[in-house]
């Protein structure tokens, strides 16, 4: 039985250039950072001595006679994916609820293709696994999502993530001192608000919106450029990265 742990993830500035209509074009970058809240997923192959072939259990169970039969998408799509068409069983848990806004549905998708990868005895780099992840999201089952959430499950840390017109990315880890984190840490608080909603529902309509948002969409990403050069920097006063904030959630 394998087990992963994938970390959720909060996005500071850039969101929304992330999607590939905007960095295909004119490039994109987020500075985002993984939490110490995880979702974990555990996987084995299911012996052929149950009434079913499979058996999913996250918020509801399934139990199918076959694979393609699976409802959750990202498991469907994982094991279409890596070409799974033997008896699994996958059990789902995590700290936080799902839709929250926090990546929690990438994070599956990164720990599941983990999780398979691992059955085969096979190890996927960061990058070649946040590739994956993208690619069954966005190409096999079709969602509506960005591309930052599959690579912050997939390095965890505090990052400065870059899109290129090709569609490749690039990782670049934020460097400074631990006091300098720890101070940015103290000066931030999460609430759970109780409300809940679907990411890619909301992402139809902001990705249908792109074109005319080429304005706003350059300020986020020019946000990235001034967050990291106050947190980088000792002398500037870290109450600057809540000013910015508050530009960008306006």
């Amino acid at each position: 039985m394998i087990t992963t742990r994938t970390p959720m993830r909060i996005s500071f500035f850039g969101g929304g250039t992330d999607y590939p209509i905007w960095f295909r074009e004119f490039g994109g970058s987020v500075l985002s950072t993984a939490i110490d809240k995880s979702c974990y997923i555990t996987c084995r192959r299911l012996p052929p001595f149950f009434e079913y072939h499979s058996r999913i259990s996250y918020s509801r169970i399934e139990n199918v006679n076959e694979n393609n039969a699976i409802e959750h998408p990202s498991v469907r799509g994982c094991l279409q994916y890596m070409g799974v068409d033997e008896g699994v069983e996958i059990h789902h848990v995590a700290d936080l609820p799902a839709r929250t806004g926090l990546g929690t549905s990438s994070a599956f998708t990164v720990g599941l293709l983990l999780g398979l990868y691992a059955l085969r005895d096979q190890m996927r780099n960061k990058h070649a696994l946040a590739s994956d992840a993208i690619h069954v999201e966005q190409e096999v089952i079709k969602e509506a999502v960005g591309s930052q959430d599959q690579i912050s499950a997939a390095y965890g840390g505090f990052n400065r993530i870059n899109f290129n017109t090709d569609g490749s990315f690039e990782v670049k880890p934020i460097i400074t001192s631990p006091d300098r984190l720890a101070a940015l840490q103290q000066n931030c608080a999460l609430y759970f608000t109780g409300f809940s909603r679907i990411a890619a529902e909301i992402a139809k309509e902001q990705i249908r919106l792109t074109p005319q948002r080429k304005n706003e969409l350059e300020r986020m990403r020019q946000m990235v450029d001034e967050a990291e050069a106050i947190v980088t920097n000792p002398n500037r006063p870290i109450d600057e990265f809540g000013h910015l904030l508050h530009e960008c959630w306006h």
